[in-house]
């Protein structure tokens, strides 16, 4: 299972790079959350997928699964889900106040 998510995770990398290297703002963004979301499963598969019961504090210590990387990803979700909101807003703004999306036309005069 360990081996699907590492080839997942590269694949997202792969296309999150390449719509980053794309010269449209959105789908830069959409590059950016691809990148984010590929880090949560990488964070995922380094903390391990196996199978347990919750981890609570009693006498049977028997195996468990660790909450921490679960805690990291649902933080991580929010914050990519801000932050990807935030910069649609702001590509929604740009749109409206320069009639493009296109980062070449945005780049502002030759002479500068």
């Amino acid at each position: 299972m360990e081996t699907l998510i590492a080839v997942l995770v590269g694949i997202l990398f792969a296309v999150g790079t390449y719509l980053i290297l794309t010269r449209q703002m959105l789908r830069v963004i959409l590059g950016i959350s691809l990148l984010g979301h590929a880090v949560n499963l990488l964070i995922l598969a380094t903390g391990g997928l196996k199978k347990g019961r919750p981890p609570l504090l009693s006498e049977n210590r028997a195996a468990f699964a660790d909450a921490l990387p679960q805690a990291l990803i649902l933080t991580a979700i929010v914050i990519n889900f801000a932050v990807t909101a935030f910069l649609l807003v702001l590509s929604y703004r740009t749109y409206q106040k320069y009639g493009t999306d296109s980062l070449d036309d945005l780049r502002g005069n030759d002479d500068e």
